[in-house]
């Protein structure tokens, strides 16, 4: 272990928990264990150690919740550092962001880096596959490495002294033109702020989103708006399959076809689109004077767009 100075907003000193890995592994730093209550422990577990290590995948995640940096010697496997910063009520937590340490990547990082990450920063030394999740590059505090913050993080929280890169704020929008393909952008956003990002996305647009507005100009992939809980998501082209699965309420729109599966569990909230195969008991409708006035507002010509209720 080592210890080092963050940065000068922190004024703490924090400690490096160090893993060394030969080959990659999936999951490291993992706030949600590979989504546990799914599989309930059959592929990954808390107590389970870390290949190569003495170190268990939880032992990781409880030190980056003391605020503990850690060190990744060697490269990693897919979905790094997953709903980092969030305090997951599945394991008795208060579901709302909470200070973490930062993750510091010795090699490469595979696909999904920062799914649904509401906090901290990761450095990488190597190069990063895509699709990233909710994350944004900024300038770098530390030398030969790249720098990565949540959006949600960046919202809420402000830069806090980092410098954007391919991204900016104007006024209470964050646009995003960074020519990076990302995951979960907006997840858990809860500000009153609209995200714009310039090109096409991967899973789960504003995932539980509670409030602010996420709009992607190009198109985006499965589960977009799953487990959306307010706020609105616009997406300027077409969605891939289990758009506003499990929706529980918002404003989702789809400026084309929503694609296979829609609304499958849908609680409550407004779908409009162009097209889309939607689960019952949601069906297709006309619009009414209130959509039409809605689509309006957001740019759209509501001549072709159905609401799916």
């Amino acid at each position: 272990m080592f210890k080092i100075f963050g940065r000068e907003s922190d004024k703490v000193e924090r400690e490096f928990l160090e893993i060394e890995v030969t080959e990659p592994v999936d999951c490291l730093c993992d706030f949600t264990f590979n989504f546990y209550w799914q599989h309930k422990g059959e592929k990954l577990d808390p107590s389970w150690k870390i290949p190569g290590n003495d170190l268990t995948f939880g032992e990781v995640v409880e030190h980056l919740k003391n605020k503990g940096n850690i060190r990744i010697n060697g490269d990693t496997g897919h979905r790094l550092a997953s709903s980092v910063g969030v305090d997951l009520q599945y394991f008795g937590g208060t579901g709302r962001d909470i200070p973490v340490g930062d993750i510091y990547v010795e090699g490469d990082v595979d696909t999904r880096m920062g799914i649904s990450m509401t906090r901290g920063s990761i450095y990488v030394k190597g190069k990063v596959n895509e699709p990233i999740g909710n994350l944004v590059e900024v300038k770098s505090g530390q030398n030969g490495y790249r720098q990565f913050r949540s959006i949600t993080d960046l919202i809420t929280n402000g830069p806090e002294g980092d410098k954007l890169l391919g991204s900016q704020f104007a006024g209470k929008r964050f646009i995003i033109n960074d020519g990076t393909v990302q995951d979960t952008v907006g997840a858990r956003l809860n500000a009153d702020v609209d995200i714009i990002k310039q090109g096409n996305v991967d899973l789960s647009t504003g995932i539980l989103m509670r409030k602010g507005s996420t709009r992607i100009n190009g198109n985006a992939g499965k589960n977009t708006g799953a487990l959306l809980n307010g706020g609105t998501i616009i997406i300027d082209g077409n969605t891939d399959d289990f758009t506003a699965i499990d929706m529980i309420k918002g404003t989702i729109i789809v400026n084309g076809d929503a694609g296979k599966f829609l609304a499958a569990n849908k609680k409550k909230g407004i779908i409009l689109a162009k097209n889309g195969s939607p689960i019952p008991p949601v069906d297709e409708k006309h619009l009414q004077s209130a959509d039409q006035q809605l689509l309006i507002s957001q740019g759209f010509n509501p001549s072709g767009f159905k609401k799916f209720e």
